[in-house]
Protein backbone atom coordinates (compact mmCIF):
# COMPACT_ATOMS: atom_id res chain seq x y z
CA UNK A 1 0.00 0.00 0.00
CA UNK A 2 1.64 3.58 -1.10
CA UNK A 3 1.29 6.34 1.13
CA UNK A 4 2.13 9.67 0.82
CA UNK A 5 5.18 11.39 2.06
CA UNK A 6 4.69 13.50 5.31
CA UNK A 7 5.31 16.71 3.20
CA UNK A 8 3.09 16.01 0.58
CA UNK A 9 -0.09 16.14 3.42
CA UNK A 10 1.00 18.85 5.17
CA UNK A 11 1.06 21.21 1.81
CA UNK A 12 -2.19 19.91 1.05
CA UNK A 13 -3.43 20.40 4.47
CA UNK A 14 -2.54 23.88 4.29
CA UNK A 15 -3.95 24.22 1.00
CA UNK A 16 -7.38 22.41 1.77
CA UNK A 17 -7.58 24.94 5.10
CA UNK A 18 -7.24 27.93 3.40
CA UNK A 19 -9.92 26.64 0.43
CA UNK A 20 -12.06 25.22 3.25
CA UNK A 21 -12.38 29.38 4.24
CA UNK A 22 -13.13 31.16 1.43
CA UNK A 23 -12.88 35.59 1.89
CA UNK A 24 -10.62 34.45 4.63
CA UNK A 25 -6.77 35.46 5.12
CA UNK A 26 -4.40 33.56 7.88
CA UNK A 27 -1.65 34.40 9.45
CA UNK A 28 1.34 32.02 10.39
CA UNK A 29 0.03 31.65 14.14
CA UNK A 30 -2.98 30.87 12.92
CA UNK A 31 -2.10 27.92 10.70
CA UNK A 32 0.54 26.45 12.76
CA UNK A 33 -2.20 26.43 15.88
CA UNK A 34 -5.07 25.28 13.07
CA UNK A 35 -3.03 22.08 11.46
CA UNK A 36 -0.23 21.47 14.59
CA UNK A 37 2.41 22.31 12.83
CA UNK A 38 5.98 23.58 14.39
CA UNK A 39 6.50 27.13 13.64
CA UNK A 40 9.34 26.16 11.21
CA UNK A 41 8.10 23.79 9.41
CA UNK A 42 5.03 25.75 8.30
CA UNK A 43 6.89 28.50 7.50
CA UNK A 44 8.89 26.85 5.24
CA UNK A 45 6.27 25.49 3.47
CA UNK A 46 4.46 28.81 3.22
CA UNK A 47 7.17 30.38 1.77
CA UNK A 48 7.67 27.62 -0.92
CA UNK A 49 3.94 27.93 -1.81
CA UNK A 50 3.74 31.62 -2.28
CA UNK A 51 7.05 31.47 -4.61
CA UNK A 52 5.42 28.99 -6.69
CA UNK A 53 2.19 31.66 -6.73
CA UNK A 54 0.39 28.67 -4.90
CA UNK A 55 -0.67 31.39 -2.20
CA UNK A 56 -0.21 34.75 -2.40
CA UNK A 57 1.20 37.19 1.38
CA UNK A 58 -0.71 40.35 1.50
CA UNK A 59 0.47 43.25 2.95
CA UNK A 60 -0.50 42.45 6.49
CA UNK A 61 1.35 39.28 6.26
CA UNK A 62 -1.53 36.92 5.85
CA UNK A 63 -1.88 34.10 3.69
CA UNK A 64 -5.07 33.75 0.63
CA UNK A 65 -5.11 31.03 -2.41
CA UNK A 66 -3.04 32.46 -5.22
CA UNK A 67 -2.74 33.09 -8.97
CA UNK A 68 -1.23 30.01 -9.67
CA UNK A 69 -4.03 27.72 -7.77
CA UNK A 70 -6.79 29.69 -9.05
CA UNK A 71 -5.76 29.00 -12.87
CA UNK A 72 -5.40 25.33 -11.78
CA UNK A 73 -8.60 25.42 -10.62
CA UNK A 74 -10.34 27.04 -13.29
CA UNK A 75 -8.54 24.23 -16.45
CA UNK A 76 -9.60 21.47 -13.87
CA UNK A 77 -12.82 23.07 -13.70
CA UNK A 78 -13.38 23.62 -17.75
CA UNK A 79 -11.81 20.32 -18.61
CA UNK A 80 -12.16 17.60 -15.62
CA UNK A 81 -15.11 14.56 -16.50
CA UNK A 82 -16.02 12.15 -13.95
CA UNK A 83 -15.56 9.80 -17.46
CA UNK A 84 -11.39 10.08 -17.00
CA UNK A 85 -11.21 8.40 -13.54
CA UNK A 86 -14.67 5.98 -14.19
CA UNK A 87 -13.35 4.82 -18.14
CA UNK A 88 -9.58 2.56 -16.49
CA UNK A 89 -12.59 0.76 -14.15
CA UNK A 90 -14.88 0.20 -16.57
CA UNK A 91 -12.55 -0.91 -18.49
CA UNK A 92 -11.02 -3.53 -16.44
CA UNK A 93 -14.66 -4.70 -15.67
CA UNK A 94 -15.75 -5.27 -18.96
CA UNK A 95 -12.54 -7.85 -19.25
CA UNK A 96 -12.97 -9.57 -16.27
CA UNK A 97 -16.15 -10.43 -16.45
CA UNK A 98 -16.87 -10.70 -20.07
CA UNK A 99 -19.66 -7.96 -19.93
CA UNK A 100 -20.40 -4.45 -21.01
CA UNK A 101 -19.70 -1.96 -18.24
CA UNK A 102 -21.85 1.41 -18.76
CA UNK A 103 -21.74 4.89 -17.12
CA UNK A 104 -25.03 6.20 -16.74
CA UNK A 105 -25.52 9.75 -15.53
CA UNK A 106 -29.39 11.03 -14.28
CA UNK A 107 -30.26 14.19 -15.94
CA UNK A 108 -33.87 15.01 -14.11
CA UNK A 109 -35.38 12.16 -14.43
CA UNK A 110 -33.49 10.73 -17.27
CA UNK A 111 -30.60 8.67 -16.97
CA UNK A 112 -27.71 9.08 -20.42
CA UNK A 113 -25.51 6.62 -21.38
CA UNK A 114 -22.54 8.83 -21.50
CA UNK A 115 -20.00 6.36 -22.07
CA UNK A 116 -19.01 2.42 -21.73
CA UNK A 117 -16.17 -0.05 -22.19
CA UNK A 118 -16.79 -3.66 -23.79
CA UNK A 119 -15.48 -6.72 -24.10
CA UNK A 120 -14.85 -8.72 -27.63
CA UNK A 121 -17.30 -10.20 -26.85
CA UNK A 122 -19.77 -7.41 -26.69
CA UNK A 123 -18.95 -5.44 -30.25
CA UNK A 124 -22.32 -4.57 -31.04
CA UNK A 125 -23.51 -4.12 -28.08
CA UNK A 126 -27.75 -3.23 -29.13
CA UNK A 127 -27.41 0.11 -26.40
CA UNK A 128 -26.28 2.71 -28.81
CA UNK A 129 -23.88 5.71 -26.90
CA UNK A 130 -25.61 8.20 -26.24
CA UNK A 131 -28.95 6.57 -25.41
CA UNK A 132 -31.16 8.65 -23.20
CA UNK A 133 -34.33 6.25 -21.48
CA UNK A 134 -36.47 7.52 -18.66
CA UNK A 135 -35.35 6.61 -15.08
CA UNK A 136 -37.61 3.29 -13.94
CA UNK A 137 -38.03 2.01 -10.38
CA UNK A 138 -35.25 -0.52 -10.83
CA UNK A 139 -32.85 1.99 -12.09
CA UNK A 140 -33.85 4.26 -9.54
CA UNK A 141 -32.75 2.50 -6.90
CA UNK A 142 -28.75 2.78 -7.42
CA UNK A 143 -29.98 6.74 -7.88
CA UNK A 144 -32.04 6.84 -4.62
CA UNK A 145 -30.83 5.01 -1.99
CA UNK A 146 -29.48 6.84 0.46
CA UNK A 147 -32.23 9.92 -0.55
CA UNK A 148 -35.30 8.18 0.25
CA UNK A 149 -37.01 11.74 0.16
CA UNK A 150 -36.08 12.38 -3.32
CA UNK A 151 -37.43 8.93 -4.16
CA UNK A 152 -40.54 9.68 -2.32
CA UNK A 153 -40.92 12.99 -4.93
CA UNK A 154 -39.60 11.04 -8.02
CA UNK A 155 -42.60 8.56 -7.18
CA UNK A 156 -45.10 11.48 -7.26
CA UNK A 157 -44.35 12.90 -10.16
CA UNK A 158 -43.18 10.31 -12.58
CA UNK A 159 -45.58 8.64 -14.99
CA UNK A 160 -46.79 6.00 -14.73
CA UNK A 161 -46.20 5.71 -11.30
CA UNK A 162 -44.87 2.26 -10.15
CA UNK A 163 -47.25 -0.63 -9.18
CA UNK A 164 -47.10 -0.52 -5.12
CA UNK A 165 -45.41 -3.96 -5.99
CA UNK A 166 -42.92 -2.17 -7.93
CA UNK A 167 -42.32 0.39 -4.87
CA UNK A 168 -41.97 -2.37 -2.78
CA UNK A 169 -39.08 -4.04 -4.98
CA UNK A 170 -37.46 -0.62 -5.19
CA UNK A 171 -37.49 0.54 -1.23
CA UNK A 172 -36.29 -2.65 -0.44
CA UNK A 173 -33.83 -2.74 -3.15
CA UNK A 174 -32.97 0.25 -1.91
CA UNK A 175 -32.20 -0.94 1.71
CA UNK A 176 -30.00 -3.44 -0.18
CA UNK A 177 -27.91 -0.76 -1.72
CA UNK A 178 -27.11 1.09 1.24
CA UNK A 179 -26.18 -2.97 2.97
CA UNK A 180 -24.10 -4.27 -0.16
CA UNK A 181 -23.30 -1.24 -2.17
CA UNK A 182 -24.76 -2.80 -5.24
CA UNK A 183 -28.10 -4.39 -6.66
CA UNK A 184 -28.17 -6.97 -9.36
CA UNK A 185 -31.34 -7.24 -11.17
CA UNK A 186 -32.47 -10.47 -13.07
CA UNK A 187 -34.73 -11.50 -15.19
CA UNK A 188 -38.65 -11.42 -14.25
CA UNK A 189 -40.19 -14.77 -13.74
CA UNK A 190 -41.86 -15.67 -16.90
CA UNK A 191 -40.18 -12.56 -19.18
CA UNK A 192 -39.25 -13.48 -22.83
CA UNK A 193 -35.59 -13.96 -23.47
CA UNK A 194 -34.44 -10.56 -23.69
CA UNK A 195 -31.54 -8.55 -24.17
CA UNK A 196 -31.03 -5.55 -21.47
CA UNK A 197 -30.57 -3.77 -24.53
CA UNK A 198 -33.68 -4.59 -26.16
CA UNK A 199 -36.21 -1.60 -26.87
CA UNK A 200 -38.52 -3.28 -24.42
CA UNK A 201 -35.83 -1.51 -21.66
CA UNK A 202 -36.20 1.95 -23.19
CA UNK A 203 -39.75 2.00 -23.67
CA UNK A 204 -40.57 5.12 -22.02
CA UNK A 205 -44.70 4.63 -21.70
CA UNK A 206 -44.55 1.69 -18.94
CA UNK A 207 -42.70 0.51 -15.60
CA UNK A 208 -43.02 -3.07 -16.70
CA UNK A 209 -39.45 -4.51 -17.15
CA UNK A 210 -38.36 -7.84 -18.17
CA UNK A 211 -35.77 -7.47 -14.77
CA UNK A 212 -36.88 -7.28 -10.77
CA UNK A 213 -33.61 -6.72 -8.31
CA UNK A 214 -32.27 -9.75 -6.71
CA UNK A 215 -32.57 -9.05 -2.62
CA UNK A 216 -31.32 -12.44 -1.32
CA UNK A 217 -28.08 -14.60 -2.48
CA UNK A 218 -29.22 -18.11 -2.49
CA UNK A 219 -26.30 -20.39 -2.07
CA UNK A 220 -28.11 -23.39 -4.12
CA UNK A 221 -29.84 -20.92 -6.71
CA UNK A 222 -28.67 -20.38 -9.92
CA UNK A 223 -29.90 -16.67 -11.50
CA UNK A 224 -30.35 -15.42 -15.18
CA UNK A 225 -28.37 -12.33 -14.06
CA UNK A 226 -29.30 -9.57 -16.52
CA UNK A 227 -27.28 -6.63 -14.88
CA UNK A 228 -25.58 -5.21 -11.34
CA UNK A 229 -26.25 -1.52 -10.63
CA UNK A 230 -23.98 0.21 -7.92
CA UNK A 231 -24.02 4.08 -7.25
CA UNK A 232 -21.50 6.81 -7.27
CA UNK A 233 -21.53 9.68 -4.94
CA UNK A 234 -19.98 12.74 -5.21
CA UNK A 235 -18.83 15.31 -2.50
CA UNK A 236 -22.51 16.46 -2.02
CA UNK A 237 -22.83 12.68 -1.07
CA UNK A 238 -25.35 12.90 -4.11
CA UNK A 239 -25.77 9.80 -6.86
CA UNK A 240 -25.51 11.16 -10.65
CA UNK A 241 -23.85 8.50 -11.91
CA UNK A 242 -24.31 4.85 -11.47
CA UNK A 243 -22.16 1.86 -13.51
CA UNK A 244 -23.97 -1.22 -15.14
CA UNK A 245 -22.51 -4.26 -16.12
CA UNK A 246 -24.62 -6.15 -18.22
CA UNK A 247 -24.03 -8.99 -20.91
CA UNK A 248 -23.43 -12.06 -18.88
CA UNK A 249 -24.04 -14.75 -20.87
CA UNK A 250 -24.36 -17.76 -19.10
CA UNK A 251 -26.74 -18.32 -15.62
CA UNK A 252 -24.25 -17.00 -12.29
CA UNK A 253 -24.03 -18.81 -8.42
CA UNK A 254 -25.15 -16.61 -5.79
CA UNK A 255 -21.24 -16.29 -5.39
CA UNK A 256 -20.71 -15.34 -8.47
CA UNK A 257 -23.41 -12.97 -8.17
CA UNK A 258 -21.32 -11.59 -5.02
CA UNK A 259 -17.86 -11.36 -6.49
CA UNK A 260 -18.80 -9.36 -9.49
CA UNK A 261 -21.35 -6.86 -7.33
CA UNK A 262 -18.60 -6.75 -4.72
CA UNK A 263 -15.97 -5.74 -7.79
CA UNK A 264 -18.23 -3.03 -9.09
CA UNK A 265 -18.97 -1.71 -5.35
CA UNK A 266 -15.17 -0.90 -5.15
CA UNK A 267 -14.75 0.60 -8.59
CA UNK A 268 -17.66 2.69 -7.95
CA UNK A 269 -16.26 3.28 -4.15
CA UNK A 270 -12.68 4.90 -5.95
CA UNK A 271 -14.23 6.93 -8.01
CA UNK A 272 -16.61 8.39 -5.19
CA UNK A 273 -13.51 8.88 -3.35
CA UNK A 274 -11.78 10.60 -5.95
CA UNK A 275 -14.82 13.17 -7.06
CA UNK A 276 -14.95 13.67 -2.79
CA UNK A 277 -11.66 15.13 -2.71
CA UNK A 278 -11.40 11.94 0.20
CA UNK A 279 -8.44 10.02 -1.90
CA UNK A 280 -6.74 8.71 1.40
CA UNK A 281 -4.96 5.68 0.73
CA UNK A 282 -6.11 2.79 -1.33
Amino acid sequence: MSRSSPGVRRVAAILNFIADHPGQAFALTDLVRALKLSRATCHALLTGLVDVGYLYRTGDKTYVLGPALAAIGRTAADHFSPLQVAQPEMRALADEFDVVCGAYFLEGDVIHLRDRAASLSHVGYPVPLGTRMPLRSVQAIAFYARAPREADAWLDRTDPRPSPEQVDLMTRGMEFVREHGFIALVRRPGAAQVDPGATSLLDARTDELPVIPLLELRPDQAYSLMAIMAPIYDARDKVTIALVMAGFHLSQSAGQVERAGQRLREACERISRFLSGNLGDD
